[in-house]
């Protein structure tokens, strides 16, 4: 339980997590400490420091929650600075919007991957890897039975083969429902002993209530999460795991992450890190190893920085503890470290570089459009269809300057007729009917009628965003507030920016467009040949790679089809060659 002080007296002289606050509750500044009154007193001493005496002006009270150890202090601060992402802390942050796992806010949670982070439901991660995140989830839902429907109306398939405990029938309760959700959390946070001692606790209280089929269950998932456990110590013991931290600093943190088994590179990754004015640099690595670790992430058994970090017994204690081996935290030593610093280093400098080229483009740019806000995301969007059939839509978004692929988006269109005016209203229509992040920046592939369209739409969803559209003919681009277009030179870096934005948004319309082309042709073809059910059109296309191939066969070449006689060959090749 927390509690409140106006002075900095009133708060104890013990271990705990303190809160700052302004006068409307809102969350300034998360930290802990070992004497609370102590440290949050010294953010009230005299300081040369802009971002304290900016804070202080609008503290109104504290709140504090005192812990055991310090350790619980750590993980605490760590889970309400990632819950209340404070505007003064330092922040984590991964500009490549990799996933998340979301545990919805309904009656009984669900467990779904996300990129978006919205207010209805609780968060963990980030994930670096998609695939083993949603290969983890499907492991955790046949685990704990998770349900999988958006409505719960009933039994359904998950629950008639034993994937879902079916709380739509009452077969589990809520507590009990909501017991396993805090497993699947626990699990996440690495406190895999943690679940194993309660759910063994369940498992003998179920079986001294003669609770037989229960306590099978139970036994199951201690099962299914033993051999987990073992398959990841298999995965520890062929080496030594290290991380390699470096990082760059100018108006915020560049940190990169290399990861090493047996001696070599398997995996990297980069992040920035905000609010980091004023601070040190074993003060900004010591909040990344907290942030990024508190995340499911492979601990290794040694972490190697470029800089001494604060609170390093703590937190190689916190770390050894989740990972449940000793880890350590050091400074190369020489040698082979040192080969795989400068390698992390020379990784550094050059995405460094690659960032305040592109942040210089980016801010050239807002200058050159006239833009309200510096263009973060740019949102780039294209149809395609051949004489209005099968028209799609495509969406592309670009972070800072890159493509950001987990966020394209892809639209069938329903619009009647090669009407392009009336597609690219309604793909915008249902990419900002939704309350969703948006665009700092739109581009529309087209002239004057492309982006009026676009406009008109955003209008009447009373949403404000800049548009600009790019015609492929001359490379002019057109804006809403001049009625002559702009003409950038050849060599322009602000214009191949822009050409790559539209240029990607059309090849993935283009790509979508012929994948649904192709798939209505070959419905529309072989579906049509009486006696060719899936098994033999599969036969067909894995046979000659393709319809076309099928339709320049020879009868005699069909027949040496499996599946496919002399007589159905024939038949084959009428439909296809007779007179239109």
């Amino acid at each position: 339980m927390s509690a409140a002080v106006k002075r900095v007296e009133d708060l104890p002289d013990k271990i705990g997590v303190y809160i700052l606050k302004d006068t409307k509750g809102n969350i300034l500044y998360i930290g802990k400490s070992i004497s609370l009154r102590k440290r949050v007193r010294s953010y009230f001493q005299p300081t040369d420091n802009p971002k304290i005496k900016t804070m202080r002006k609008h503290i109104d009270h504290i709140e504090y929650i005192l812990t055991d150890t310090e350790k619980e202090a750590l993980i605490l601060e760590s889970n309400l600075i990632k819950k209340y992402k404070p505007p003064y802390n330092i922040h984590l942050k991964d500009d490549k919007r990799y996933p998340y796992l979301k545990i919805t806010n309904e009656e009984y949670p669900r467990i779904t991957i996300t990129r978006r982070i919205t207010s209805d439901g609780a968060y963990l991660g980030p994930f670096t890897n998609t695939y083993a995140a949603k290969k983890m989830i499907k492991f955790l839902k046949s685990v704990f039975k998770i349900r999988d429907c958006k409505r719960m109306d009933g039994p359904c398939l998950n629950n008639q083969i034993n994937l879902c405990h079916s709380p739509c029938t009452g077969n589990v309760s809520k507590d009990e429902y909501m017991q396993m959700i805090r497993k699947v959390e626990l699990f996440f946070q690495g406190q895999y002993k943690h679940i194993l001692e309660e759910l063994e606790d369940e498992m003998e209280n179920a079986a001294s209530n003669l609770e037989f089929e229960k306590a099978a269950t139970i036994r199951d998932q201690i099962i299914s999460l033993e051999d987990f456990m073992g398959k990841e110590h298999t995965k520890f013991t062929r080496g030594i795991d290290k991380d390699i931290i470096t990082c760059r600093f100018n108006n915020k943190a560049i940190i990169m992450i290399l990861h090493i088994t047996d001696g070599k590179i398997i995996g990297k990754d980069d992040f920035t890190m905000d609010n980091i004015s004023e601070e040190k640099p074993e003060r900004i690595l010591s909040a990344f190893i907290q942030q990024y670790y508190s995340t499911p992430h492979q601990i290794p058994e040694e972490i190697i920085t470029e800089y001494d970090i604060n609170k390093r017994r703590l937190l190689e204690e916190w770390l050894s503890n989740l990972r449940g081996v000793k880890v350590k935290i050091r400074k190369p030593n020489g040698g082979s470290d040192l080969k795989l610093l400068k390698a992390a280093v020379k990784s550094i400098q050059a995405l460094s570089k690659e960032k305040t080229e592109t942040h210089k483009i980016l801010s050239e740019l807002k200058r050159q459009l006239k833009l309200p806000n510096h263009p973060k995301r740019i949102e780039g969007y294209d149809i395609s269809n051949i004489s209005g059939e099968a028209p799609v839509g495509s969406m592309v978004t670009f972070i800072d300057g890159k493509p950001a692929k987990g966020l394209y988006r892809r639209y069938k269109i329903h619009a009647s007729g090669p009407d392009d005016y009336a597609m690219i209203r309604e793909i915008i229509k249902k990419r900002y009917s939704k309350d969703e992040a948006k665009a700092d920046l739109i581009i529309v592939d087209g002239g004057r009628g492309q982006l009026n369209s676009t406009l008109r739409v955003l209008e009447s969803l009373n949403v404000k965003i800049p548009i600009i559209g790019i015609a492929k003919k001359d490379e002019k681009i057109y804006t809403p507030y001049s009625a002559n277009p702009i003409k950038l030179p050849k060599d322009s870096k602000i214009l191949h920016l822009i050409q790559h934005v539209r240029d990607e948004a059309h090849r993935f319309a283009i790509e979508y467009h012929r994948k649904l082309r192709n798939k209505k042709f070959r419905a529309s073809q072989l579906d049509k040949i009486k006696g060719i059910g899936p098994k033999r059109k599969i036969s067909l296309l894995r046979h000659f790679k393709g319809v076309e191939a099928v339709r320049s066969a020879s009868i005699e070449e069909l027949s040496q089809v499996e599946g496919i006689n002399r007589k159905l060959a024939e038949k084959i090749h009428k439909h296809f060659h007779k007179p239109h």
